[in-house]
C-alpha cells in the first residue's frame, strides 16, 4: 500500500513537473527560423507575433513576447520589458536591460538558445546562421538600417546584425557584438541575408 502511493507521489510529482515546463520559465530566446520574407515580417507586430507563435510551439504559454527589432521611432531596449531573462534551460541571460547592454549579459553561443533549447549555428558551422536581425546601436537604440522597419523583403534595403556567437572577422567591439555588428548587404531578402552569415533570425524576450 505504501509502495502504491509512493508510486503515485512520484507520478503526481511527474505531471506538476510537466504542467510546470508547459507553463515555461523561459523569456528569452533566438528563433529557429524565419517565415520566409526575409526581414519583412509585417513591422514589429509581425516579428512580435512570430516570436509568440514559436514559443507556444515549444509548450510555452500565458507569456508576452517582444522581438529584440528597434525601427525609426522604436528603441530595441524599451520593448523587451525589465527582466531578467532566462534561455530554455534556465540560464540567465541578463537580469535587466541595464546589464543585457553592459558587460554583464551572458550572451554567448551556448546560450543563446532557440526555443527548443537547441544550440543556434555560429562562425564555422554549416551554414552559418549567427547574424541576428536588430536594426539597433550597440545600447539598443534605433539605427538608420531597419529593412523599412522590418517591411522590406527584397532587393532594396538594409538591417543591422548582432552576433550571437561574440565571434566575426576580428576581435573588435563590433566583431564580437550581439546585437550591433554590421549591416547586411544585398537588401533585405532571405538570400541576402543567408550570404552575410545570417538566416533572418530574431532574439525574442518576454514582456512580463
Amino acid at each position: 500500500m505504501h509502495r502504491a502511493a509512493g508510486i503515485a507521489a512520484v507520478v503526481l510529482a511527474g505531471g506538476l513537473g510537466a504542467a510546470a515546463a508547459q507553463e515555461g520559465t523561459m523569456s528569452f530566446f533566438v528563433t529557429s527560423q524565419n517565415p520566409g520574407q526575409g526581414a519583412n515580417f509585417g513591422g514589429l507586430a509581425g516579428a512580435d507575433a512570430h516570436c509568440a507563435s514559436l514559443a507556444e510551439a515549444a509548450g510555452v504559454t500565458g507569456r508576452t513576447w517582444a522581438a529584440y527589432l528597434s525601427t525609426s521611432s522604436v528603441d530595441a531596449r524599451d520593448r523587451i520589458g525589465s527582466g531578467p531573462w532566462v534561455n530554455a534551460e534556465g540560464v540567465v541571460i541578463a537580469e535587466s536591460v541595464e546589464a543585457l547592454h553592459g558587460e554583464g549579459n551572458n550572451i554567448t553561443k551556448a546560450t543563446a538558445l532557440d526555443e527548443t533549447g537547441a544550440m543556434v549555428n555560429g562562425r564555422g558551422d554549416d551554414p552559418n546562421r549567427h547574424d541576428i536581425l536588430t536594426g539597433s546601436m550597440p545600447d539598443g537604440t534605433r539605427a538608420a538600417e531597419t529593412c523599412g522597419d522590418w517591411t522590406l523583403g527584397g532587393e532594396e534595403g538594409a538591417a543591422i546584425v548582432g552576433h550571437h556567437d561574440r565571434m566575426g572577422l576580428d576581435e573588435s567591439a563590433a566583431a564580437m557584438s550581439w546585437n550591433s555588428s554590421h549591416a547586411s548587404r544585398g537588401g533585405c531578402s532571405l538570400p541576402a541575408l543567408r550570404g552575410t552569415g545570417g538566416d533572418g533570425l530574431l532574439y525574442c524576450f518576454a514582456v512580463d
